[in-house]
């Protein structure tokens, strides 16, 4: 069985599509501009903004705003496969990322849903994007790597923010890290755009604008990119979504405010426009040298 490609059944060439991970409106400092919007409005700036969907976004308000749709779910046993992309292609969903297992499970039981992930992916002809995920069976890179051997088409969501913090990839050799993880990078066919620090899950982009970590995601991006553009076909598509989740689950950054309150670091909506732009900028830069 082979994973699909995200593909809009045009004859359009290989393309990159941004959407939103509708976790990045929740619970925005009041300083934002999406901060004490409806709903609506949010969607529709999201639209304006040149989003083409959002990630678990609510379905009557993505369809009044002409925006497409895509989901996430977790998979504790193989049974679960099924019922989910069912559930999720009779919602009119584009494709799906999976949080897959806890990561304590044998070689046997992991192996036992990748499968079911790979097979019920084929079966339907339904994008399933394996999440790169702490907590999950792909929260350590090596493990990640012996998956890819034993399951080559498998194909990924790739968020390293949390490979890049957890495994604190520049203490070491940074270009031998990527040439290793280079079988994952190469199956990316959906990203979570998020940058982290070398110590903090979620970066805060506006308060450094050029740290040596935006940098090192662009490269990883890059190669992602490749990947996909080398084995794509007319129609196909990467969907790149920023994912930024609030200070309430430990993600986004604070700082104490003169009044002694707990206030984020940087504007989530001010940073996924940012997070869009660098895609495109090194989604166009990858095309550009494999053109030349």
């Amino acid at each position: 069985m082979t994973v699909p490609n995200t593909n809009d059944g045009s004859s359009n060439p290989p393309a990159l599509k941004a959407f939103l991970n509708a976790g990045t409106l929740r619970d925005l400092p009041k300083g934002s501009e999406m901060a004490g919007k409806s709903l609506n409005q949010q969607y529709e700036a999201i639209r304006i903004a040149g989003f083409l969907g959002l990630q678990d976004g609510e379905t009557a308000t993505c369809e009044r705003q002409n925006l497409a749709r895509c989901g996430s779910g977790r998979i504790n046993h193989p049974s679960d496969v099924a019922p989910l992309v069912e559930k999720h292609l009779s919602e009119g969903m584009l494709a799906t990322t999976l949080h897959v297992g806890w990561g304590s499970e044998s070689d046997a039981q992991l192996d036992k849903l990748v499968a079911a992930v790979v097979q019920a992916s084929g079966h339907y002809q339904y994008p399933l994007y394996v999440e790169t995920h702490r907590a999950t069976i792909t929260q350590d890179s090596w493990r990640t790597v012996q998956i890819v051997k034993r399951f080559p088409e498998i194909r990924f969501n790739g968020d390293f923010s949390h490979w890049y913090t957890g495994h604190e990839m520049v203490y070491g050799d940074w270009e031998e890290k990527l040439r290793f993880i280079q079988p994952v990078l190469e199956r990316v066919r959906f990203i979570h755009g998020r940058i982290s620090t070398p110590g903090a899950i979620q970066a805060a982009l506006q308060s450094n604008p050029n740290g040596e970590y935006i940098e090192h995601f662009k490269e990883i991006w890059r190669r992602c990119f490749a990947g996909f553009l080398s084995t794509a076909e007319s129609g196909d598509y990467l969907i790149f979504a920023p994912e930024l989740l609030p200070p309430s689950i430990y993600y986004a950054p604070t700082y104490l405010n003169s009044q002694g309150e707990p206030t984020e670091s940087s504007d989530r909506w001010q940073d996924a426009l940012l997070l869009k732009r660098i895609a495109q900028e090194e989604f166009s830069s990858v095309q550009e040298l494999l053109r030349s």
